[in-house]
């Protein structure tokens, strides 16, 4: 098995995904980074927005507390891919 070493800073950018439950339509996206805005909606299951989109860790942070204050619980936060500081 080969060990990937953890290159995440504080101030390097990253994608990640978020996923909150219910629709916010893509005129939030300046809002929250300018990150991506899709939403899966389907059948009988409830709607879930999806965010991506490449932000440092303080933005990031901002995106969480922003979704936090509208009464939105995470599915998840997912890194997509790091990007190296060279």
């Amino acid at each position: 098995m080969n060990t990937v070493k953890q290159k995440l800073t504080l101030d390097g950018p990253a994608t990640y995904r978020i996923q909150v439950p219910g629709e916010l339509d893509a005129g939030w996206s300046d809002w929250a980074g300018g990150m991506t805005i899709a939403v899966e909606s389907g059948g009988d299951c409830p709607p879930v927005t999806t965010l991506t989109g490449t932000v440092d860790q303080a933005a990031l942070q901002s995106v969480l507390r922003r979704l936090y204050s509208l009464g939105l619980p995470l599915i998840s936060v997912i890194l997509v891919e790091e990007f190296a500081n060279e």
